[in-house]
């Protein structure tokens, strides 16, 4: 039987002292601890749950892990440990987001104002800009992967799909129309159209990004000093998870809604939203230290999106007309229905996969801890 199995299944009906066992096989994780909260998590993601618990005579898993950290001798350890908490304020940190949109403002004014070459440089160097904000946000503060965690190498996915939302309708109804016949010219008006309203809500949208993130770790940290077994801090956080999703939604539809009004553009909603919550869902996982799962869906979504253009053009092909079906379909319901649907599918499996991680007690370790 596997080493999990033994775990679920507790100790043997006539074990004198069932917690020796369990100490044995975890005894790394209880030297290491500097509390029992920090036992508790490890405890639960090995796959002990509030009923093990119950089968080696505790209550629940706090209960086993509080047991477990009086068993293992420390010099010089406080009587009582102070459990976790939020995440200390880093004023630094949570105004850092707000230099995203800042610099996307000024690009898309840059954009505006400028024609020819001079909006060409303008454009490169908003990029650059752009790139290297963004990449400060992410470095610092509650949008940041945690040190232990792997760096998933998402940021060229990331990047196509905002490039989509700024470019990819616009040449998506050029490809199906036989063109396009010449380079985007910068504006919303041209041949291929730039719809910059997304991208600006979008950058806009990294502070409220930070900010709720920053609640909602502050908030299961919190919880988990108060909770009473795995259940109930679950029980607890996960409302306060899809609370905290929402009201971003609700952020970036203000925040959309204004951008389209200042720039006078569509406000494209169904792909602007979809296309957020994706990219917020992704970035909150890989903040608690998931970075598998928004790997992989960022990375199908981008592909899903370019293989949308890539049937487009394929169908010019003699013989491969019927290529281009399923996309003339979706654009002929919706003009930003290939956005929509990707990044609204890839939504919903991070959003059920968010819902199942985070809650968990051992995804809100202060950093450094161990896991």
């Amino acid at each position: 039987m596997s080493h999990l199995g033994e775990l679920n299944r507790g100790p043997s009906p006539g074990a004198a002292d069932p917690v020796k066992a369990l100490l044995h096989r975890h005894r790394d994780l209880c030297l290491r601890a500097v509390d029992p909260l920090e036992i508790a998590a490890g405890l639960e993601a090995h796959g002990i749950t509030d009923r093990t618990a119950a089968r080696f005579r505790h209550r629940d898993v706090f209960s086993l892990a509080e047991e477990l950290y009086a068993r293992v001798p420390r010099d010089g350890d406080p009587p009582h440990p102070v459990p976790p908490s939020a995440a200390p304020f880093d004023r630094a940190a949570l105004l850092l987001p707000l230099l995203p949109g800042a610099v996307c403002a000024a690009s898309v004014t840059a954009l505006r104002h400028t024609d020819g070459g001079t909006r060409l440089y303008a454009a490169a160097a908003g990029v650059l800009a752009l790139t290297l904000a963004l990449r400060a946000v992410l470095r610092r503060g509650p949008l940041s992967t945690p040190a232990h965690a792997p760096r998933p190498a998402t940021a060229a996915w990331t990047w196509w799909l905002i490039g989509y939302a700024l470019l990819g309708d616009g040449l998506l109804h050029l490809a199906i129309t036989g063109g396009p016949d010449s380079p985007p010219d910068g504006t919303g008006g041209g041949h291929w159209p730039l719809t910059t309203a997304p991208v600006l809500a979008l950058a806009l949208a990294c502070a409220p990004a930070a900010w709720t993130t920053h609640l909602f770790s502050g908030h299961a940290r919190r919880r988990l000093g108060s909770s009473r077994g795995l259940e109930d801090f679950t029980a607890s956080v996960r409302p306060v998870l899809l609370g905290t999703f929402a009201l971003f939604l609700l952020a970036l539809t203000a925040l959309l809604t204004t951008a389209s009004a200042l720039l006078d553009e569509p406000a494209a909603l169904p792909g602007t939203l979809t296309l957020g919550a994706l990219l917020f869902l992704a970035r909150l996982l890989m903040a608690h230290g998931f970075t598998h799962a928004p790997k992989v869906i960022l990375t199908l979504t981008a592909g899903a999106q370019a293989t949308a253009l890539a049937t487009v053009f394929a169908a010019r092909l003699p013989g491969c007309a019927a290529l281009s079906a399923p996309v003339e379909t979706l654009t002929a319901w919706h003009p930003a229905a290939v956005p929509s649907v990707t990044c609204g599918i890839a939504a919903l499996t991070l959003l059920v996969h968010a819902s199942r991680r985070l809650p968990r007690a051992s995804a809100h370790l202060p950093p450094g801890r161990a896991r």
